[in-house]
């Protein structure tokens, strides 16, 4: 059998926390250390560490990972320390939120990034990546793919230093971003309905022209730049014990904890990301960069399918912790964050709020100092109506119920008078079905979980057989912004949600993939301005198989419907259990 215990001898230069960062690259791989003897020799700037090491199941990983351990507190604290971000950037104020902080038990303090320039903490690494450019490179100019802030950061840095930029973005990207990027005077080239498409065309015409390709996140120099934060949060907050950073392609997590965890390696980073995007976590998990197979889109700013490189290796070794939150408790963020500024941030710059919130929830908050990097505020103004829908649901303020009532005369004001009699109706919707039954749609504002405890038990109480429908997608999507029910004449209808760009003549397209394959027998969409559109579709098809090979070749995701609220007010309804 191969060895797995190692006695390993190195020499690390002094600096704080060295010790807790070496034996980290040990207890994150799975081995187990049972001696560690320190000496610091007089007169020099080094310690020899001596360290039996069992478990070892790939020396080599371990032998890489601690090279770039040596040496690499000075040489990435330096990089940080000598950026010239703020040529262009501005050092962003760290906001008590005085409400939110009574509400969780801790201190909460917001890192206001949303405030530079292009209004994202993106500034900060392209800047620093393009200023160390040779005259060469500059003459030839630079080139990026974004659908936003990156895009707004590259091309601000290239105005300030007086470089060609070329930005590619996705046609989806809404006029207001492609407008802002020419507004600091870079070409837009608009390729693809996402940002792989035109990320891909981007290294095409890196090639054809010779620019310098500016990576979002995955670059050394980029990531020196966006640890800029962590120096600020260090010198804004002595007592700072734990940070919260939205993760996208890591850039900026990676940059905050090599620096913070270089000085102060007592402090918690922990990074946010959203439940349908949360490729560090997956990534964490595995011991390795994973690729998402879909990434969701309403946090657009952090939808990235695959950590970069780079960016993993620092995450695996110094960051904390990682979790996830939902759309719902996103919304609530961007509520908790308006209340303490009076800005609306954008739902990637919302994520480390919500997960603040979450972790307070789950572990004792008294003693904790907290900042959340409120990453950026680009957001178009259509989606605020539905951000503001789902505030309460994921603030615990809103409840949605399917309720059973009898079919007949005056059963309504029954209900109103016996169990909604005191609360505040949010959504009430209802259509003749059948002669026997009546199924009910009602939001009900609650002031929270137990508030909700005690309106379910008026209504068992009252006799009402209902379904909680506060959790389920499709009822917060489409069916309350439906009235109908399920359709009589309707044949083997099959329930799909798809997805498919947003961008004029794209449904024309989807359409034409499926015209054939079977009767569209329900058709819902509405907007929420986003650069996808999902749509809640029936069809009338006993071949599921041949309708979903349709669906495929028509390139848009889709995901058949499981979903009570679906099986309750579209289909033929279920008993309801209280």
């Amino acid at each position: 059998m191969p060895n797995t215990t190692y006695n390993l001898l190195l020499e690390v230069r002094d600096a704080p926390g060295v010790l807790v960062r070496t034996t980290q690259v040990f207890a994150r791989r799975g081995c187990n250390i049972s001696r560690i003897h320190v000496e610091h020799p007089a007169g020099t700037p080094w310690s020899h560490m001596t360290i039996t090491v069992h478990n070892v199941t790939d020396i080599g990983q371990i032998t890489r990972a601690l090279e770039k351990l040596i040496d690499v507190y000075s040489v990435t604290v330096k990089q940080t320390l000598l950026s010239p971000v703020y040529d262009v950037a501005i050092e962003t104020p760290c906001e008590p939120a005085a409400k939110l902080s009574a509400k969780l038990g801790c201190h909460v303090y917001l890192k206001r990034e949303d405030l530079q320039p292009v209004h994202s903490f993106k500034l900060r690494g392209a800047y620093n990546k393009m200023v160390s450019l040779t005259p060469a490179e500059r003459h030839r100019g630079v080139i990026a793919a974004s659908a936003g802030n990156h895009a707004q950061g590259v091309a601000l840095a290239a105005q300030k230093l007086g470089l060609s930029a070329l930005i590619v973005m996705p046609r989806t990207t809404p006029e207001i971003k492609i407008e802002a990027v020419r507004s600091y005077g870079a070409k837009v080239e608009l390729a693809g309905d996402n940002y792989s498409d035109a990320a891909e065309h981007a290294a095409r015409r890196t090639k054809d022209t010779g620019r310098t390709y500016i990576h979002p996140f995955d670059d050394p120099l980029v990531i020196a730049g966006q640890g800029t934060i962590g120096r600020e949060l260090l010198e804004q907050l002595p007592h700072l014990t734990h940070i919260f950073v939205p993760v996208g392609g890591g850039g900026l997590i990676a940059g905050i904890a090599q620096h913070v965890k270089a000085l102060r390696p007592d402090i918690q980073i922990i990074g946010v990301e959203p439940a349908d995007s949360n490729v560090l976590q997956a990534s964490l998990a595995a011991g390795e960069r994973v690729m998402l197979p879909h990434v969701g889109i309403f946090a657009d700013g952090v939808a990235v399918k695959q950590l970069g490189a780079t960016t993993f290796d620092i995450c695996r070794d110094l960051v904390d912790n990682s979790l996830t939150v939902t759309t719902d408790e996103l919304c609530a963020a961007i509520k908790d964050i308006f209340e303490a500024t009076r800005s609306i941030v954008e739902p990637a710059g919302a994520l480390a709020v919500a997960g603040i919130t979450k972790y307070a929830a789950a572990h004792p908050a008294a003693g904790i100092h907290a900042a959340a990097i409120c990453s950026g505020a680009n957001m178009t103004f259509e989606r605020l109506q539905f951000i503001a829908e789902r505030t309460l649901l994921g603030s615990g303020r809103e409840a949605l119920f399917a309720v059973t009532l009898p079919e007949t005369p005056g059963a309504l004001q029954r209900f109103c008078q016996t169990a909604v009699k005191g609360y505040n109706i949010t959504q009430f919707a209802y259509r003749l079905a059948g002669r026997a039954q009546a199924h009910v749609f009602v939001g009900i504002n609650v002031s929270g979980a137990t508030d909700k405890a005690k309106f379910t038990a008026k209504m068992v109480q009252s006799n009402y057989q209902y379904t909680d429908l506060s959790l389920d997608g499709t009822a917060k999507e489409h069916i309350r912004h439906m009235v109908g029910g399920p359709a009589p004449e309707a044949r083997d209808e099959q329930l799909y949600q798809v997805t498919f760009p947003e961008r004029p003549g794209a449904l024309s397209e989807f359409l034409s993939h499926i015209h054939d394959t079977a009767n569209i027998s329900l058709f819902h969409y509405r907007g929420m301005g986003g650069d996808t559109g999902r749509v809640l579709i029936g069809f009338e098809t006993p071949d599921r198989h041949e309708l979903e090979t349709r669906l495929a070749a028509a390139h848009c995701d889709f995901k058949p419907i499981n979903s009570a609220a679906a099986d309750i007010f579209l289909e033929a309804a279920p008993s309801l259990v209280a």
